[in-house]
């Protein structure tokens, strides 16, 4: 965390940034919320460590449009997210000065976060320079990515609509895996509109909650990094990122290995074609597996 302070500060001082978007200790020892901080200050508040597991890639989205560059910090998962919308132009590069933050994991009041337990890589896809810090030392990878998925899959079609309705069933519908996904930036939200069917701030039917969940899922496909806020940020527990990468899995298999926030400019799973595309009928018969 000092190295990261010390160059913050560096870059406040001489001018390079006008801001620094980073974390904050929150209302307990598990909570590193995101802040801004705009000087020298202001960045007396300013943490990191094994607890910062917010992604602020979202938060960039707003930044962009202040005057002066800001300062922001990503781990080398966020950095997917924040190149995924620069693919999308939601944001632009020269708007941000990038610290990449060494990490090995970050964990909350329940321990390590499901994203960490199946960690992408330590690869930066993004970043002006790194700094590799030393707070964050702990063991990730310690599950394959898709496992939980593929244990979804071995359910019969019954099991599984059971399971997702015991866990959408206890969703309150406060919208905060809408507002923290890095792939949510629509100016007009589709569920903000009266004549969706599924505006309502809390679920009145079954089909409803169901429907929120399944929706933003589709809307996000081809184009979730897979950075679990989601799930992260969601006060009932629902594993809402297991949605997202069983669509992740099919993709890959259908289509080839795809990861979105790599690569320069090409085109989603979604958005091309090729011959060797999978046939409608191979996806309808997987879908009734």
């Amino acid at each position: 965390m000092k190295k990261i302070k010390a160059r913050a500060l560096s870059l406040l001082a001489d001018g390079t940034v006008k801001r620094v978007l980073g974390w904050e200790r929150g209302e307990d020892a598990f909570d590193c919320s995101p802040a801004l901080f705009e000087n020298e200050a202001e960045m007396e508040r300013f943490v990191y460590g094994t607890c910062a597991g917010a992604n602020l890639s979202k938060y960039c989205v707003k930044m962009g449009k202040a005057e002066g560059k800001t300062l922001v910090i990503l781990k080398p998962c966020d950095t997917l997210s924040f190149r995924q919308l620069l693919h999308e132009h939601r944001v632009e590069r020269d708007a941000f000065y990038i610290i990449g933050a060494g990490c090995t994991g970050m964990m909350d009041e329940n321990g390590l976060l499901a994203k960490c337990a199946a960690c992408k890589g330590k690869e930066f896809a993004v970043y002006d320079e790194i700094i590799d810090t030393e707070e964050c030392r702990l063991p990730t990878g310690t599950e394959k990515r898709m496992e939980q998925v593929e244990k979804l899959e071995n359910m019969t079609a019954q099991e599984r609509f059971a399971f997702w309705q015991g866990e959408l069933s206890r969703c309150i519908r406060c919208n905060a895996c809408r507002n923290v996904c890095p792939a949510c930036t629509c100016i007009k939200c589709v569920f903000d509109n009266p004549g969706s069917g599924v505006q309502s701030k809390a679920p009145v039917t079954d089909f409803e909650e169901n429907m929120f969940h399944i929706i933003r899922a589709y809307h996000v496909a081809g184009r979730c990094t897979d950075c679990g806020e989601c799930s992260r940020v969601c006060p009932q527990g629902i594993p809402l990122h297991l949605i997202n990468r069983k669509l992740i899995k099919d993709m890959n298999e259908l289509y080839g290995d795809y990861q979105a926030g790599l690569g320069d400019n090409e085109r989603t799973p979604l958005t091309s074609f090729t011959k060797e595309d999978a046939e409608p009928g191979i996806i309808h018969e997987r879908g009734n597996g």
